[in-house]
């Protein structure tokens, strides 16, 4: 059985699209850009908030609109409720019996740390994480593997004893730039050619699966 479960947050843990599609859309429109609608967000997830961007604005791309659209989101998306940002359907229940079976938990995401404790402050406040990783300026973002190496540090817990936890591509490469499994869903913003990578050693439906999973591995 694996020790450590290391997951994905946007996606994965939590439904956040909802939140950033309207603090996006309310900073576009301030700059005089195309908004996008929900689905044309989906394809820009994944990377950091710079790589966001500038997949959000396509060819208006310029280092001038980056940065204006950044702190003008950032802004927007720091001050609201954020109430539309919720876990998924028994995330905190699968959890808690996962930490209950002695299994590690932590989150490797692309978002700021701040942003991290925030939600898991609101929504997971008893859940005893050993590592919150989210992207750390100036280190490497997802897919590279420098926050799952130090989550693996942190834990004492070596490669073949990990499991990484996503929803798309980014998390597939992360898994793989670290050399550990990979366990993908399908409730988040992933899409069939995600499922249907080589890398990945399982595909679920219902977060629920994870509970045997981590029986039979």
């Amino acid at each position: 059985m694996k020790k450590l479960a290391i997951f994905d947050f946007d996606g994965t843990l939590f439904d956040s699209i909802c939140d950033v599609v309207i603090c996006f859309n309310k900073a576009l429109t301030d700059h005089n850009l195309p908004t996008l609608t929900r689905e044309e967000y989906i394809p820009c997830l994944g990377g950091n908030i710079d790589e966001i961007i500038s997949l959000v604005l396509g060819e208006n791309c310029t280092p001038q609109n980056l940065e204006a659209v950044k702190e003008t989101y950032l802004e927007y998306y720091n001050a609201s409720k954020k109430e539309l940002t919720l876990p998924f359907p028994n995330s905190y229940e699968v959890l808690k019996k996962l930490q209950d079976k002695n299994i590690l938990l932590a989150i490797n995401s692309n978002r700021l740390n701040y942003s991290l404790n925030e939600f898991v402050q609101r929504h997971f406040s008893d859940i005893d994480f050993v590592a919150i990783e989210g992207h750390d300026y100036p280190h490497p973002s997802k897919p590279h593997p420098y926050g799952v190496n130090k989550i693996m540090d942190m834990a004492n817990v070596k490669a073949d004893d990990a499991v990484y936890i996503g929803d798309s591509i980014t998390d597939i490469k992360t898994a793989q730039n670290a050399g550990i499994d990979c366990i993908l869903v399908t409730w988040g913003y992933g899409n069939e050619n995600d499922y249907e990578n080589e890398y990945v050693s399982y595909v679920i439906d219902d977060i629920c699966d994870l509970l045997s999973l981590f029986e039979e591995n």
